[in-house]
């Protein structure tokens, strides 16, 4: 038994087939079958009820698949016990949405590395749904998302920043009025399946203004890009840190019940990488203290 076999066991009790746990874990499909072999020999057990058409756990081993969980943190966090450092030497799994992946996150990593060089950082680009599930699970120690409406169960969420929703046009569009825009310009709609996109959504139902929406983006670059083009506006989070290399459009404030998003960091209460989380959430706070501090006037 093996903790890599014991890794691709939970994979499969969380994606529910052999199939998406080999993209969780990174083999093809037949060196996840073969493992599972492999562990059925090992513990002596029948793991899989392979009657139905796609095998499913038995009763043991979604026992023996909790007991996995605790040997897996266990496993992962045994040099950061010993060393009583919280982990500052070792590796931080990190989850990130993509709105921050071109501004907060790489300046909050270099001001980590510049303190703690021998941190080790896996980043993980995903929606906030998703990474509250990884870290839920173990699979990742903590993840910068929106704020949900719900939190699993043990896991807690320290609030970084608020971004108002702006409207975004082409730099020579005349019009200044955000709503007038969005009722006679092609809207390119950020994705409804991420927080932000929900929050935009909701906003203009509130409103109720019709857009001529065209395409529908989960990459904030990507939207930005096709706006500068001219190929029409959007509505997408002021960022409290913004890319250095941010495509020049105009932004114009939505007003007074302009929705936003509250930026947070999120990981499990009980983390024996505690110290270095603890000091991952100063990186991050210091930098967009600075990104405030240096925000242009007109933008406040």
């Amino acid at each position: 038994m093996t903790i890599r076999r014991l890794r691709t066991l939970v994979a499969i009790a969380e994606a529910e087939t052999f199939s998406a746990a080999a993209d969780i874990v990174h083999v093809t499909h037949a060196a996840v079958s073969q493992q599972m072999q492999a562990l059925e020999s090992d513990l002596g057990v029948e793991l899989f009820n392979r009657d139905t058409r796609t095998p499913q756990l038995t009763p043991i081993a979604r026992q023996i698949v909790v007991k996995a969980r605790n040997l897996i943190s266990d496993y992962d966090n045994l040099v950061p016990s010993i060393l009583n450092d919280g982990g500052l030497s070792g590796t931080i799994s990190l989850g990130v949405l993509r709105t921050t992946l071109t501004g907060l996150t790489p300046r909050a990593m270099a001001e980590l590395k510049s303190n703690y060089p021998y941190i080790g950082l896996h980043i993980r680009p995903g929606l906030t749904s998703s990474l509250l599930a990884e870290v839920e699970r173990g699979n990742l120690d903590a993840a910068i998302t929106s704020k949900p409406h719900l939190l699993p169960a043990g896991v807690v969420f320290r609030e970084l920043a608020r971004e108002p929703m702006q409207l975004i046009a082409a730099i020579e569009e005349p019009i200044e009025d955000p709503v007038e825009l969005l009722k006679i310009r092609p809207f390119i709609r950020f994705d409804r399946t991420a927080v932000v996109g929900t929050l935009i959504e909701n906003w203009i139902m509130a409103h109720r203004i019709q857009v001529n929406e065209t395409m529908e983006l989960d990459s904030p670059e990507a939207i930005s890009s096709m706006v500068h083009a001219n190929l029409g506006v959007s509505i997408v989070p002021d960022l409290a840190v913004k890319p250095q290399d941010a495509v020049p459009v105009k932004r114009l404030n939505l007003g007074s019940d302009a929705p936003f998003r509250t930026l947070g960091f999120v990981h499990q209460e009980n983390q024996l990488k505690m110290q270095a989380l603890d000091e991952l959430f100063r990186a991050l706070t210091k930098v967009i203290s600075i990104a405030s501090r240096n925000k242009p006037i007109e933008n406040l």
